[in-house]
């Protein structure tokens, strides 16, 4: 089994009902066409993540709070890992092995997908929050740096994608393994030593979790009672902490890449300048990392492209728009990984019902079959992805517009906006011909 085999849903440019370059520049009008209305007709910001939702009745909040819950989550989640790691270990050591599929699906899409709908839910499953609850939940050291903000998270994100994208063997059972005993180590000593504050900041899975949830319309009202409020309200509270433009690049900038590495230009690029397995991971590592920094340079400079502010606050502008490439990646996520999700997500939970291969029943799967939906409907399939990445996008220029009206000068609230404006559509072209030209 291989990362690339699983990486990609089915539907191409020829499964578009309109031809690709139609889609492309239609794309593009209806990001010019947002900017355009929202310019002349928003001229105050209407977004406040102080604003409060619709709160759910009390018995919600009480349920979800309540000690006992927390730890038969806690214990769920130790128990889901036990199990997890018993079919790593020994089950099956070929294509048959769960591992793959609850890594690359279950664990980055599935994460995305539940903390979309009910918030950052990473932060209840966690298996290292559940181990340092049960060792009381002290820490032994001291406290989070600040100034490390997410770069630990944005470097294990990296070294996820890295793994998925760039590494020799994606597939590899061994290499999976490793990664995941590297992540828990590192993760539990970091807690043990400064507490929940690291799962919060520096965990790769509980960020992007986070990151996630900012676009769910759950939240907390001020008074804790959970509610249901406009998402672009909760955007806004993303936390704005060292790193964060990094963290937001690296999935933008992998799931960009990992359409780039799929066209035959770039894999016979590879084939022609390397000639080891070694030689071409580092290729696509190098290309893993501009296609990161190209999205990190060309946000900082477009946020910064404005008159009327002063020094630091052009330095501060980059972390106080990046909620608005949230949209973005959650668009971009869904239009690369829907039909991995939905159909290699059946496949691997059918797995997981006999971890070791030995022929067990435990759920009542054994006789399931894959439902391959999506798939049997590439034009819908191929739809939904061009859907996914405009109103992604639409999203992001709305959010940036009306935290520019917050934070730039009046005189500069629109000018001010242009350069960010042209980032998104080149963010928004690139990503569909990437899509559907790979």
């Amino acid at each position: 089994m291989t990362a690339r085999l699983l990486a990609h849903g089915l539907g191409g440019s020829s499964d578009l009902p309109i031809p690709l370059t139609y889609a492309l520049i239609g794309a593009a009008w209806a990001l010019t066409f947002t900017f355009a209305v929202v310019a002349l007709a928003w001229r105050t910001p209407r977004f406040d993540d102080a604003t409060p939702g619709r709160a759910l009745p009390q018995w919600v909040t009480t349920i979800v709070d309540a000690s006992l819950t927390r730890w038969v989550l806690a214990l769920a989640a130790l128990a889901f890992t036990v199990w997890f790691a018993m079919a790593a270990l020994f089950g099956p050591q070929t294509s048959d092995n769960p591992l793959p599929g609850v890594f690359y699906v279950l664990l980055w899409v599935g994460v995305v997908a539940l903390s979309l709908l009910l918030g950052p839910v990473w932060r209840a499953v966690s298996p290292v929050r559940a181990v340092h609850r049960l060792l009381g939940g002290r820490s032994f050291g001291g406290t989070y740096p600040a100034a490390l903000g997410y770069w630990p998270a944005a470097f294990g994100l990296f070294a996820f994608v890295w793994l998925e994208l760039a590494s020799p063997d994606p597939g590899s059972l061994s290499a999976i393994r490793i990664w995941l005993l590297v992540y828990l180590a590192v993760t539990l000593a970091g807690t043990l030593w400064c507490g929940t504050r690291w799962c919060a900041d520096a965990d790769p899975f509980e960020v992007y979790s986070v990151v996630a949830s900012r676009l769910s319309p759950m939240r907390r009202n001020a008074d804790g009672r959970i509610a249901i409020g406009n998402p672009f309200d909760h955007l806004l509270s993303l936390p704005v902490r060292p790193g964060v433009v990094v963290v937001l690049s690296v999935l933008l900038g992998s799931t960009a890449f990992d359409s780039f590495s799929a066209t035959p230009r770039w894999r016979s690029l590879v084939d022609e300048l390397t000639d080891s397995a070694a030689g071409a991971s580092m290729m696509r590592t190098a290309g893993l990392l501009v296609f990161a920094a190209v999205v990190a340079g060309t946000f900082c400079a477009a946020a910064r492209a404005t008159g009327g502010v002063d020094a630091q606050r052009r330095r501060e502008l980059p972390g106080l728009l990046a909620h608005s490439l949230v949209p973005i990646v959650i668009g971009y996520i869904f239009a690369h990984y829907l039909t991995y999700l939905v159909e290699r997500g059946q496949q691997t939970i059918i797995r997981l019902a006999d971890p070791l291969g030995r022929g067990w029943n435990l759920l009542g799967l054994s006789d399931a079959e894959v439902s391959y939906a999506l798939s049997m409907h590439p034009a819908v399939l191929a739809t939904l992805k061009v859907a996914f990445v405009v109103a992604g996008h639409i999203a992001g220029v709305v959010a940036a517009h009306d935290r520019a009206l917050a934070l730039l000068p009046k005189d500069h609230q629109i000018t001010g906006q242009l350069a960010m404006m042209l980032v998104m559509v080149f963010y928004t072209f690139t990503g569909l011909y990437l899509l559907f030209g790979g």
